[in-house]
């Protein structure tokens, strides 16, 4: 794979797509220069720190010198090991490298890293840092389609564009009126349900809200979450009590686009 960006598509069995920018070499020695100063840095207040408290008890000949040599080796380890994993798990996959490039791992699936892959990617680092500078990660970042070090192929994982949140007003000012493409199998008892709904209190602007968000869900973040601040949005607005409808996130979105389908029919 080349340098540049490239698209994974993901679906689920409900049929919902998820689509993930995969980053490239550039984007990724970007976030790794900036957690590596951070490492250093860390480090090397840690060790001046060290040489201060325990300077005067240390002889460079005795055991007591090597015993401290060897506990900062140890210290440098767990700081480059520790440092992501921790990080990983705090921040669902981003390093604070990551963060500030805005990148992301995940699993190949898209559900996001565990400890245990965290773990194996991590420990992997030190074979893709070989023979110097990441030349081994590198080399296998070049010849694999999904630019993938060797951390990535053992754990499963990828590294991604990390998907912003959306908010209803951002959905709202974007002036793409395009009808949403169904990407969802169509829901006959949802829409004679929705059918039966006064979609005739609902604006263009409404319907318009509707369609943007079906149009871009798939690079949303927060997608599942804005679908149902939006359906709550028209239920309220239409005055319906009881929609009949079980509140699951794929109900949802099938019901958003059959009122899109019903609205456009009857319009």
């Amino acid at each position: 794979m080349a340098a540049s960006d490239e698209f994974l598509n993901i679906h689920t069995p409900e049929n919902v797509a998820f689509g993930y920018e995969i980053v490239g070499i550039g984007s990724r020695f970007m976030a790794a220069l900036v957690d590596s100063v951070i490492i250093g840095i860390v480090y090397l207040i840690v060790v001046l720190a060290m040489v201060f408290v325990l300077g005067n008890f240390v002889d460079d000949n005795s055991m007591v010198g090597s015993f401290v040599a060897g506990l900062f080796g140890l210290l440098g380890f767990l700081f480059i090991w520790g440092y992501y994993i921790l990080f990983e798990m705090m921040w669902n996959g981003r390093s604070p490298g990551k963060q500030m490039v805005g990148l992301r791992v995940i699993r190949r699936d898209g559900a996001p890293i565990t400890l245990a892959e965290s773990i194996i990617r991590n420990l992997v680092r030190l074979v893709d840092f070989l023979p110097f500078a990441y030349g081994a990660g590198v080399v296998t970042m070049f010849i694999d389609g999904q630019s993938r070090r060797l951390g990535d192929l053992a754990a499963g994982t990828l590294v991604v564009r990390d998907r912003e949140d959306v908010t209803l007003e951002s959905l709202a000012s974007t002036t793409h009126h395009t009808t949403a493409r169904s990407e969802l199998t169509p829901a006959n008892d949802i829409e004679s349900l929705v059918m039966s709904w006064p979609l005739e209190r609902l604006s263009e602007d409404d319907i318009h809200l509707v369609e943007e968000f079906l149009r871009r869900r798939s690079t949303m973040a927060n997608g599942a979450t804005l679908a149902g601040h939006i359906y709550q949005k028209l239920i309220n607005k239409m005055e319906i009590t009881d929609q009949g409808i079980s509140p699951s996130s794929i109900r949802t979105l099938q019901c958003l686009e059959a009122i899109i389908r019903v609205y456009r029919h009857h319009a």
